[in-house]
């Protein structure tokens, strides 16, 4: 849902994650100073160090207003942002800087810095939905199974983008055996193996791998896509038909639309979870709810004319 202009966006916060991406942090805050003073705007820093990250952003939201707030990170940076702004009037911006950039990509945020920044004088809002997973909040895809695993070997690897991961999942994929699921929503259950189960509140993966087709980030429901195990011959269509959003053609794949779930591995009392690319490790059954019409987004204009500043 998009929603009416609002006045222009003058006091801006910019979350830095300093470890994100391979751009110079200091040139990336002069980049951003520079485009703000020149059409009038304050920029505003808060960089991130791993230690309470969210409860130190949500008291620098408390002590001064913002007319926006912009993850400058990758998928991890913009969940923790998304997160402190949950429920909130101040919109989301996002400067991707990550690897993956998954729900930037799914919201057509540009991916060139300077592209991205001018959302901040040619954006409009959007409010989306959001989603807890196992009391965890995500705002774009989770799951478990083949690419949960992948994540947390890249998350705990030295070397960053899409090559890395590639070669990750690669090694994974030899000897990776599929589990058994149980998977129980507001309308209907079912129970078998899975390569890997996502929880999808979006459309695609930051490796652009289309796994949720014809999801929709506010139509207050989500989508649980499931990949069944598939035999190696079988591999390259399987992948083709993720990378060309022919999810739903394959003999292998399966989804439900619900607005609650659980998902259990039977026998096993924690599963391993990546949550808006962060692996996590939570009970089992993982409890799914969604928070319809939760976030505000700056989202480019749908229109090619460009909003007066």
């Amino acid at each position: 849902m998009t929603i009416p202009p609002r006045p222009p966006l003058l006091n801006l916060l910019f979350v830095l994650n300093p470890v994100s991406g391979d751009i110079d942090k200091a040139t990336l805050e002069q980049t951003i100073t520079d485009y703000c003073t020149e059409r009038g705007r304050t920029a505003n820093f808060h960089h991130t160090t791993g230690h309470n990250d969210l409860g130190n952003l949500r008291a620098k939201l408390t002590a001064r207003d913002y007319d926006a707030v912009f993850a400058a990170g990758g998928d991890g940076t913009v969940s923790l942002v998304a997160e402190a702004l949950l429920g909130q009037t101040t919109p989301l911006g996002i400067l991707p800087l990550g690897s993956g950039n998954g729900l930037s990509k799914d919201l057509a945020i540009p991916q060139d810095i300077q592209e991205a920044l001018h959302l901040i004088w040619q954006g409009q809002e959007r409010v989306i939905d959001t989603l807890q997973v196992g009391g965890r909040f995500s705002a774009h895809l989770a799951d478990l199974g083949f690419n949960a695993l992948v994540v947390e070997r890249f998350d705990q690897g030295d070397t960053r983008g899409p090559g890395a991961y590639i070669r990750i999942a690669t090694q994974e994929y030899l000897n990776y055996q599929p589990a058994s699921y149980r998977i129980e929503t507001d309308l209907e259950t079912w129970e078998g193996a899975a390569f890997m189960v996502t929880i999808a509140n979006a459309n695609t993966f930051g490796s652009n791998v289309v796994i949720n087709p014809d999801g929709n980030l506010d139509d207050g429901q989500f989508e649980i896509c499931v990949i069944e195990p598939f035999p190696g011959v079988a591999a390259p269509s399987v992948l083709y038909r993720l990378y060309n959003g022919e999810f739903d053609e394959s003999n292998y794949t399966r989804r439900f639309c619900c607005r609650r779930a659980s998902v259990s591995v039977p026998g096993a009392q924690e599963v391993l979870v990546q949550i808006d690319g962060e692996p996590q490790t939570l009970p089992s059954p993982v409890q799914i709810e969604i928070n319809p019409q939760s976030l505000r987004v700056l989202v480019p204009a749908l229109d090619k004319e460009k909003q007066a500043s």
